[in-house]
């Protein structure tokens, strides 16, 4: 039975023929309309290759006087939710597509997952990689089944390379589109936290250039309830979205110069469907700072122990900015996306947020070069329960008296308020102390 509804018909007003250039050899159709019953059987279908994750209540929630609840795709099997629209692309490619190949050209969590999916539905698959991608990520692709090849010392030398390939061999170029097929697996996403969570007031999504998550989400959602507010959220840095949004059209013309942090959310907009839909159905679009970003990174690694990246970290962001004063004391759903943070970046973000946070400072005083004047600072840092993380002394470069030491000293606090106290008191021993602001 065609289940037709309002819903349905604002999707269908926002769902076009784009026709393809010529010269594109990836997925090349013309997208239809998305409707409740796609994105239905898509769930049916990928359910036994994806994981259901859970979407649970947080302990931030009291922090931010709401219900939030935290839906972990992250805990996928690549780490990210895009295998979702991944896997549901590759099997409905045709048999003879499948026997020969598909091709990618990236560092993507889009492409890990098809490095993945495609290996587990035993068709071939290659990744074309430049030579500056980062080791681990090459190394992931291989262990995930993929054959990898460097090539090139752009991303745009790989992404010619790949495209070569595919029409030489029959491979199938693939790279993340707004295709039907796409969105619906991703809007399976939208139909498990309504499952999971009754009566739900709000969900918050990440959105950037590479809204299809948004869009196919709010698709589900819209349909199931149309009272959920569905909110997007991206960089105050790049907001491709609502630029998009404002124009009418997908903006290309912005750029992002920190594409290792923020990952996927840096991309421009990839997609008419994509942001049609999220026209008609996203209620609303917020952008966040970098720093917000950090913050959340911080508060998810220690109240849900969730090792996120920026791209998974940018809903709850929203939240951590105050940016959704509406949603207090509601039941608010939020999707944490994506975990594929490299090692490197890992501990620079939290060393960044601790100190976005207050809770790392650093101050330097001088003080006589005389026995006994350390340890009587050291006795106030005690006294003032600050766990000293780094200590320096000056003498050679000091532009004070002769006979003293500057003293430069990076300390850990509680919070905010603990800060203030130790800043007094170092003040009233010390009035010439000077503090590092962040």
């Amino acid at each position: 039975m065609k289940i037709v509804s309002r819903n349905e018909e604002l999707l269908r007003d926002a769902l076009s023929c784009i026709p393809q250039p010529s010269s594109r050899t990836s997925l090349a159709s013309c997208n239809r309309l998305i409707r409740f019953e796609d994105i239905s059987a898509a769930a049916f279908k990928i359910q036994c290759g994806v994981q259901k994750t859970p979407c649970m209540y947080s302990r931030l929630s009291k922090q931010y006087g709401m219900d939030i609840y935290l839906k972990k795709e992250f805990l996928q099997y690549t780490g990210s939710v895009k295998e979702r629209g991944v896997l549901y692309l590759l099997m409905s490619l045709p048999q003879e597509q499948q026997r020969k190949g598909v091709i990618v050209a990236s560092d993507s969590n889009f492409s890990m997952a098809v490095a993945h999916h495609a290996s587990e539905l035993r068709v071939p698959v290659f990744v074309i990689l430049c030579t500056s991608t980062a080791p681990a990520r090459v190394r992931m692709c291989r262990d995930y089944g993929a054959m990898v090849i460097s090539y090139g010392t752009t991303a745009r030398d790989s992404q010619v390379h790949a495209r070569r390939l595919a029409q030489e061999n029959g491979y199938l170029y693939l790279e993340e589109e707004d295709s039907a097929v796409y969105l619906s697996g991703l809007g399976t996403v939208g139909l498990e936290m309504y499952e999971q969570v009754p009566k739900l007031d709000a969900v918050i999504f990440p959105a950037g250039g590479h809204c299809g998550l948004l869009a196919g989400s709010a698709a589900a959602l819209k349909h199931l309830n149309p009272h959920i507010s569905v909110i997007g959220v991206e960089s105050e840095s790049f907001p491709v979205l609502q630029q998009s949004l404002k124009a009418g059209h997908p903006n290309d013309d912005q750029a992002c110069n920190n594409h290792h942090f923020y990952g996927d959310v840096s991309g421009v907009c990839f997609g008419s469907n994509s942001l049609q839909l999220t026209g008609k159905l996203v209620d609303k679009v917020v952008a966040v700072r970098e720093e917000d970003i950090l913050i959340s990174m911080l508060r998810l690694l220690e109240y849900e122990r969730a090792t996120v990246d920026a791209e998974g970290a940018i809903g709850l962001a929203a939240l951590v900015a105050g940016k959704l004063p509406e949603l207090k004391g509601k039941r608010v759903a939020v999707v944490i996306c994506s975990g594929n943070l490299e090692l490197h970046l890992l501990q620079q973000c939290i060393a960044r947020a601790l100190t976005l946070d207050n809770r790392v400072c650093r101050f330097s005083l001088v003080i006589s070069d005389c026995p006994g004047d350390m340890s009587k600072l050291l006795e106030i840092l005690a006294r003032e329960e600050a766990r000293v993380l780094d200590i320096k002394q000056e003498r050679t470069f000091v532009t004070s008296e002769l006979f003293t030491v500057e003293v430069i000293c990076t300390v850990e606090t509680r919070d905010k308020i603990h800060t203030a106290q130790l800043r007094n008191a170092l003040l009233e021993r010390y009035p010439t102390a000077a503090w590092t602001e962040r």
